[in-house]
């Protein structure tokens, strides 16, 4: 799956800023005020997202409203073997001060029929949680959902419910969740 970044105008000095290297970053933290290292991370966190060659599929975007580039709405196409083909689905994503080293908190706006989604967005999966690595970048956050919508795991489900159901009746849980992906993501 390929995925690509669409940076916006929501914070043009974090923009500007896309030329300082790490080490300029990191002198500024330790030089001086907040503001310079709030501006210094929204840059890093650009920069890194940036870099992170993203796809057809998946979009990224700083949401414009939001005067931080700590708030991100990503979209998702639906992946064609699942029954969210043809879907188009939101999330926000809210990086962390201390992103890469805590994980971003990435949540569904598009409502969606599946054993690991909630109906407030969350989702229950291990690398937003404990098998975060700083090394994982947001397009590899993004490709595991991916994954997760063609592949649930059933065994860790946010809403048992519908785990039982895919478990039981496939075919069932397939008629819900396209039915859901016409309704809400269509």
């Amino acid at each position: 799956m390929q995925m690509r970044v669409e940076l916006t105008a929501s914070a043009p000095q974090a923009l500007a800023t896309l030329t300082w290297t790490y080490l300029q970053c990191a002198f500024l933290v330790l030089l001086t005020s907040t503001w310079f290292s709030v501006t210094c991370f929204q840059a890093i966190v650009v920069t890194t997202v940036k870099n992170d060659i993203l796809t057809n599929t998946l979009f990224l975007n700083p949401l414009v409203a939001d005067v931080s580039v700590f708030h991100w709405q990503a979209t998702i196409m639906g992946p064609p073997d699942s029954p969210y083909h043809n879907g188009v689905f939101f999330l926000t994503i809210h990086f962390p001060t201390d992103y890469p080293f805590k994980p971003p908190k990435v949540a569904f706006t598009t409502r969606i029929y599946h054993p690991n989604i909630n109906s407030n967005g969350s989702i229950c999966l291990d690398i937003l949680r404990s098998q975060w690595s700083p090394a994982l970048t947001i397009s590899k956050v993004l490709l595991s959902i991916c994954s997760l919508l063609t592949d649930p795991n059933t065994d860790d489900p946010l809403v048992p419910d519908i785990a039982r159901i895919y478990k039981n009746d496939k075919n069932e849980f397939n008629r819900q969740a396209k039915e859901w992906t016409e309704k809400y993501a269509m």
